[in-house]
């Protein structure tokens, strides 16, 4: 049996990818200093052709039961990007073992790029 799934006296519970990658995406949103959530090129088509996709937070589940996320960001402009990187990894790590008592091996931060705020647009 999978660590994603347990079972109980009432039966099975499994946890899904995407619910997985919807608590990375979260706690990566938390963190000071990141803009949003990056884009893989198959979210990009969904989007231009007015549909919602999943995440593009990628999850994968290792031999050994444990969990490796890789978590495409934009950083906002003027913050030092391996730090918000960072946070982000111990934000992640922290939400996703409390939440679902999984064993995380990896969280890699791809860091797409950098935007200032809108409102900070703006006013430039």
């Amino acid at each position: 049996m999978h660590k994603e799934e347990s079972t109980l006296d009432l039966g099975t519970i499994k946890i899904h990818k995407n619910v997985i990658a919807s608590i990375a995406s979260l706690a990566a949103l938390e963190i000071e200093g990141v803009r949003k959530i990056g884009k893989n090129f198959k979210m990009g088509l969904w989007e231009m052709v007015g549909r919602r996709s999943y995440s593009s937070v990628k999850v994968m589940f290792e031999k050994n039961d444990e969990v490796c996320v890789e978590l495409p960001l934009v950083i906002r402009y003027n913050f030092n990007v391996p730090e918000v990187a960072n946070k982000v990894q111990e934000n992640v790590r922290n939400a996703l073992e409390k939440m679902t008592n999984l064993t995380v091996r990896n969280i890699n931060v791809a860091v797409q790029g950098i935007e200032k705020d809108e409102a900070a647009s703006r006013q430039s």
